[in-house]
């Protein structure tokens, strides 16, 4: 399975590389941003200049360790704005209970309302959207399902650094099954409503997979300061806490259930300039996971080389690596006769006692990330090795996370997208709540196409496949000859219209 995927996403790059080199040669005109653009999601937004205060010097390399990334688009005119917003879609479903091993056609039809705010002041820039609604899933058992999502990301600056508040609240009716453009996942446009979580991982937030239908509400929140020390030089400090509370298994768990789960994090770097191009860091990050079954917990420490190479406006390159430190206390049975088998316990009348069996193991960890703008296509590559949560499947998972999007246009009012991602996810300790494996791989593709109908009203129209597959353990605890399904495929074909009126400027 695993080799399987690692094809399709090698496959995929290929051609996109291929096909961005192609158009490349063709039209080498650069495209500038419209008027009245948005800022680019997941960017800090720039700080507002009036009569007294020129604007703010733009920073072309920020230290690679901060949790905002550099834009790729040109800086549009920095701008105070509110955008209201309304989608509406209808898909087609083979899965949508998202079972396993089972399939039935059934429609899903959604309509959300958004609304974003930007504020910026002299040193200060708010941000703010929500985004609600509700989705009628054609099928028994599920029927009418609400859909939350709120965000905000705070800035303060001043002459050497920047402290940066976010959170990210989500009520879903399910797990988020991908981030193509319609898709549940695909909601959230300041901090990124992305399957995976978006950011690099180490903070948490990630849903990397999900069976049923099984209401959750997650929230993440943020705290990071930079610190420029001197002109080459400066210092990252980022501290999370986020949580996954499952409300229910509606439907479809196959008898799974979801283990809820905290997540504390903290991150210390110091990073160095060595060029006009690259930089270096050091980072060190702790985890603490605690879960809804008590005494379910372990911490982890990472220490990690990153280095970095940028190109203003077109590419932007990160990779780091380095030894995972992981504490597990184990929940071990004892039985008070000795030598007695825990099987035998309870019958025998003896008292069976669990006790915390601390362990620990050294993993590798690391990250990797390529965004390149080509004069028409935008390609952004991710790769992570972290301890996780583990999605409620398991009591914590070591995940590989891949993924890949991009983005380019047709013509004047046509434009194409692309986003695929693939997780593996091995487990860390043992529990009765769950999924009853070792392992598991995720994996979702999503294609589709956007055009402009008018200056406020877009269509889209996309396509979207994601599969779940448990190891042969899934099935360890079922009667021999008794039917075992261990994998879920599901495939969505959906079609919308997006209402965005023109920003209502506060300035």
């Amino acid at each position: 399975m695993k080799n399987r995927y690692r094809m399709w996403i090698a496959a995929v790059v290929a051609l996109t590389a291929s096909a961005a080199w192609t158009q490349d040669a063709g039209n080498p005109q650069t495209p500038t941003a419209p008027p009245d653009s948005q800022p680019q999601s997941g960017s800090a937004p720039a700080p507002a200049f009036g009569q007294d205060n020129g604007p703010a010097p733009v920073s072309e390399n920020p230290p690679i360790t901060a949790l905002d990334q550099p834009g790729l688009e040109p800086h549009a005119a920095p701008l105070s704005y509110l955008q209201p917003a309304l989608h509406v879609s209808e898909a087609v479903d083979s899965n949508v209970a998202d079972t396993l091993g089972n399939s039935s056609i059934r429609s899903v039809s959604r309509i959300l309302g958004s609304v974003i705010l930007q504020r910026l002041w002299s040193n200060y820039a708010l941000a703010l959207e929500y985004e609600g609604g509700a989705g009628y899933y054609n099928a028994p058992g599920i029927g009418w399902r609400q859909v939350q999502q709120m965000d905000l990301d705070q800035k303060i600056s001043w002459k050497r650094g920047q402290l940066g508040i976010r959170n990210s609240f989500s009520y879903m009716p399910e797990g988020n099954y991908g981030a193509a453009y319609g898709s549940t996942g695909g909601i959230g446009e300041i901090l990124g409503g992305s399957a995976f979580g978006g950011g690099n991982g180490f903070q948490g937030g990630a849903q990397l997979g999900a069976v049923g239908q099984a209401p959750r509400i997650v929230d993440l929140a943020l705290v990071d300061v930079v610190e420029n020390l001197t002109p080459k030089s400066s210092v990252t400090l980022a501290g999370g806490y986020g949580f996954a509370h499952f409300l229910g298994n509606d439907v479809g768990t196959a008898g799974i259930s979801y283990l809820g789960n905290t997540e504390a994090s903290v991150e210390l770097a110091y990073d160095r300039i060595l060029g006009p191009h690259d930089q270096a860091a050091l980072v060190y990050g702790y985890q603490a996971f605690n879960f809804s079954v008590s005494q379910l917990a372990f911490h982890s420490n990472v220490v990690q080389l990153l280095w970095g190479h940028r190109i203003s406006g077109r590419m932007d390159f990160l990779i780091g690596a380095g030894p995972q430190f992981t504490h597990i206390f184990e929940v071990v049975p004892e039985c008070s006769a000795p030598f007695l088998p825990v099987a035998d316990c309870v019958a025998d009348g003896s008292t069976l006692t669990y006790l915390a069996t601390p362990t620990s193991r050294i993993t590798a960890a690391g990250r990797a990330s390529l965004r390149y703008k080509f004069p028409r296509t935008y390609v952004s590559l991710g790769y992570y090795r972290y301890n996780t949560s583990g999605s409620g499947l398991f009591a914590g998972s070591l995940s590989d996370v891949a993924s890949l999007s991009a983005t380019r246009p047709l013509g004047r009012v046509w434009s194409a997208f692309a986003d695929m991602g693939y997780a593996h996810n091995s487990r860390l300790q043992d529990s009765t709540s769950g999924a009853p494996a070792n392992t598991y791989d995720y994996g979702f593709a999503g294609v589709g196409v956007h055009r402009m109908l008018t200056r406020t009203l877009h269509a889209f129209v996309s396509y979207q496949f994601n599969e779940i597959s448990f190891d042969q353990s899934f099935c360890s605890s079922v009667a021999p000859g008794t039917a075992c399904s261990r994998i879920g495929q599901r495939h969505v074909g959906a079609v919308g219209i997006d209402w965005t009126p023109r920003p209502m400027r506060l300035d």
